[in-house]
């Protein structure tokens, strides 16, 4: 189970520490669009076989009546191994800036591979994680029995739930989400891409909450958000097969490598308990005010 042993290693701080191992500038109306994904349905995978879930966060409408401008912002899983082709694929994107959201066991296990020109920079979403031996975790997902006993019943479901809290509350979360759309918000800096591993827990609550800061409705945030199961879960199902076979409980695999309602819920739930609103979040979370919140609304927002 190679692939499983990697994803393993992530998610040990995931259970060891409750966590998921997940000044803008007015609107340039000319900044080009690439063509890819122009034709794809808000939410697609744009079909990049090295990166499967790589898709434009645009395209959405608003509850005013506007749309999501796509071409500006990407989001994806890791970007290793990416071949020739996909490498190509990818440069046509034209990006300017890979935002990194792994951590740094991540990032060393499998470091990001590039179009000539993009710049780089990581943001350590998790650094105040604590951390233990990623051995641990790996021998108790290769013990069925075991990791039934320790994760079974719905107590994963729990420490996943608590670490999409996390998201909100963790302090490098806070300074990292912070960066991230202050980037994302400035024209010179686009179009740009962020990630994690999968692309779906700490990229997951990044896209979710730029979409509904800009309008979009709750119901199509949370497809949004599912949708990675579309794309991640086959991509391990081979993986999630082995351990059932070996007698581990299905929801245990499904849990640490797809994504649930409930989990982005307790994001949002989160945000409401610490500071009432979404804008809040990003006024006093993360420092971004009601001018820096409206100039990302003038840069991704256009006309149907």
């Amino acid at each position: 189970m190679k692939q499983i042993k990697t994803f393993m290693i992530i998610c040990f701080i995931t259970i060891i520490t409750f966590l998921i191992i997940s000044g803008c500038e007015k609107k340039e109306d000319k900044m080009p669009v690439p063509d890819l994904g122009e034709k794809l349905k808000p939410g697609q995978s744009l079909g990049i076989k090295s990166v499967v879930n790589l898709r434009d966060v645009g395209g959405y409408p608003t509850k005013t009546g506007e749309v999501v401008r796509r071409g500006l912002a990407y989001r994806s899983n890791e970007l290793n191994p990416v071949s020739p082709e996909s490498m190509k694929k990818i440069a046509e994107l034209g990006l300017k800036y890979d935002f990194d959201l792994r951590t740094n066991e991540e990032v060393k296990e499998k470091p990001d591979e590039l179009p000539e020109g993009v710049k780089y920079e990581q943001l350590n979403i998790l650094a105040d994680a604590k951390s233990a031996a990623p051995a641990e975790l790996e021998k108790l997902m290769h013990d069925p029995k075991k990791a039934n006993e320790v994760f079974g019943g719905g107590k994963i479901d729990d420490l996943f739930i608590k670490g999409y809290r996390e998201f909100v509350s963790l302090p490098s979360a806070l300074e990292g989400y912070r960066k991230l759309f202050l980037a994302l918000g400035t024209p010179k800096d686009l179009p740009s891409l962020f990630h994690c591993t999968t692309g779906k827990d700490r990229t997951g609550w990044a896209s979710a909450a730029l979409l509904t800061l800009l309008g979009v409705d709750s119901e199509l945030v949370m497809q949004d958000f599912l949708k990675s199961n579309e794309y991640i879960l086959p991509l391990y199902q081979k993986d999630i097969d082995e351990f059932v076979a070996a007698g581990g409980e299905k929801e245990i695999a499904l849990a640490i490598f797809g994504v649930k309602k409930e989990y982005l819920d307790a994001s949002f739930d989160e945000v409401t308990k610490n500071y009432g609103t979404l804008e809040n979040y990003f006024a006093e979370g993360l420092g971004i005010d009601e001018e820096g919140q409206q100039a990302l609304r003038n840069l991704y927002l256009e006309k149907k």
